[in-house]
């Protein structure tokens, strides 16, 4: 019985699958993004998640569990040093897939598997909104002077 086994076996030998899926996520934190065929990206898609959260827990034991599976050096410094600290206050879902279309040779389908970008920047440059009854309950005069406001002091800069 295979009750809570999950792997796309991908049409290879169990080691075959390990080093490449390592090989592929090496890539993945090298280049920010890889091009892939959608079963292999979300097979690695998996595994890039599960470094990242060892990368976040970033004691010794974490480090050596992800040089093993990776099996290149220089990608596990960079996932600890870079790569997992800009998602310490994200809970999983540190990648993502974008659909290419299928491959003119085979028929494949084709995507694209690359990090999402880090939470930390984005809800600092977004500022809190206003809803939408009070925009609608504001004076249409008010709307335009603060509006002419906000030029000219972009126009002073």
């Amino acid at each position: 019985m295979r009750h809570q086994v999950h792997t796309f076996k991908i049409g290879r030998s169990g080691a075959h699958r390990k080093a490449m899926l390592g090989n592929m996520v090496s890539s993945l934190i090298e280049h920010g993004e890889i091009k892939t065929t959608l079963t292999k990206a979300k097979e690695a898609r998996r595994f890039a998640d599960k470094m990242v959260t060892l990368g976040k827990k970033g004691d010794l034991h974490r480090r050596r569990l992800a040089v093993s599976r990776l099996r290149d050096k220089t990608a596990v410094k960079k996932l600890f040093d870079e790569i997992a600290p800009q998602y310490a206050e994200r809970n999983g879902g540190y990648t993502r897939i974008i659909k290419l279309g299928r491959r003119l040779g085979d028929a494949a389908e084709m995507c694209i598997l690359q990090f999402v970008e880090p939470d930390t920047a984005a809800k600092q440059a977004k500022a809190p909104r206003a809803s939408k009854a009070v925009e609608k309950a504001a004076d249409p005069v008010e709307v335009k002077a603060e509006a002419a406001v906000e030029k000219t002091a972009e126009a002073a800069e």
